[in-house]
């Protein structure tokens, strides 16, 4: 018979998951939205966030809540330096070089990582409670529990931000049309950088969470490739199908490791993946337009 307690459990610990996975879904969107670059770095600026957590509290002595902030202002910095000096030159090369940048982008930031700290994974320092959370009898790790509302806050302030903020409507005006949003008297530079600068900071704060939860490693970068499959069933372009997409990935992987084995994971993941592309190429909610890499 179904354990239906044990079903639920595994629910809400893929659902929790997924929360993580759209938070991050939706710093790739930004960047994609604004400027139709295919950031595969998005990963390794994760894992960097965590990293950058880890030498600000173990190395440089700051508190933890001190430690957080400039974490999400060093990812803010990083996505500034990276739009100006790799990005912006590649203005008019094709999809396909901009996108091999992105990888170059993640080898070199997961190589710097290594060279400062090591291949070994490391623990970040407890500062999420651990007060066992029950919904009914279901029991949530709370790490996983706070994880989750905690992204669900950033990824609300994002969608706020983005739909009120005056930073916010030049992006939507750009991504809807670059040169229109240009003759209008938006600086489509300057938003170019905005995009970069929020996703990045997105991501940090995304790494500080991910490396809270299961640690951090060298090796974070993986985390990226779940969110690209995330983005594409979701849609590029839609901070609702990175929200949607999330969530519906973190619960496949969480049903398939739980009831057919860690190793059909993946399998599950991308069998929907295929699956979602042969009936909707563009995503659930992305744009009907198909573009050739």
């Amino acid at each position: 018979m179904m354990d239906w307690l044990y079903l639920t459990e595994v629910a809400l610990a893929g659902l929790g998951a997924g929360a993580l996975y759209a938070l991050t879904g939706v710093a790739f969107v930004l960047i994609y939205k604004a400027t139709r670059v295919v950031n595969l770095a998005i990963g390794e600026i994760l894992m960097l966030g965590g990293y950058v957590f880890f030498g600000l509290v173990a190395g440089a002595g700051l508190s933890i809540w001190a430690a957080i902030p400039l974490t999400i202002l060093a990812g803010a910095a990083l996505g500034v330096l990276v739009e100006r000096t790799l990005i912006r030159p590649m203005l008019g090369e094709s999809p396909i070089s901009v996108f091999m940048v992105t990888i170059g982008l993640g080898s070199i930031l997961a190589g710097i990582v290594e060279l400062a700290w090591g291949a070994d994974p490391l623990r970040l320092p407890e500062f999420i409670p651990n007060t066992p959370i029950f919904l009914g009898e279901a029991y949530v790790a709370p790490k996983v529990a706070y994880g989750a509302i905690i992204a669900a806050l950033l990824i609300a302030g994002a969608v706020v931000a983005l739909r009120f903020s005056r930073g916010g409507v030049a992006l939507r005006a750009t991504a809807r049309d670059q040169g229109a949003a240009y003759s209008m008297g938006i600086d489509v530079g300057r938003v170019f950088s905005l995009s970069w600068m929020a996703a990045c900071a997105t991501a940090a704060g995304a790494g500080v969470i991910v490396g809270a939860i299961g640690g951090i490693s060298p090796t974070m970068g993986i985390f990226g490739l779940s969110v690209l499959v995330v983005v594409i069933v979701g849609g590029l372009d839609s901070v609702a199908g990175a929200l949607v997409g999330g969530l519906l990935i973190g619960l496949v992987e969480a049903l398939a490791g739980s009831f057919l084995g860690g190793e059909y994971k993946l399998l599950a993941t991308f069998s929907l993946l295929i699956l979602i592309l042969m009936i909707r190429p563009y995503g659930i909610f992305g744009t009907h337009e198909i573009e050739r890499l």
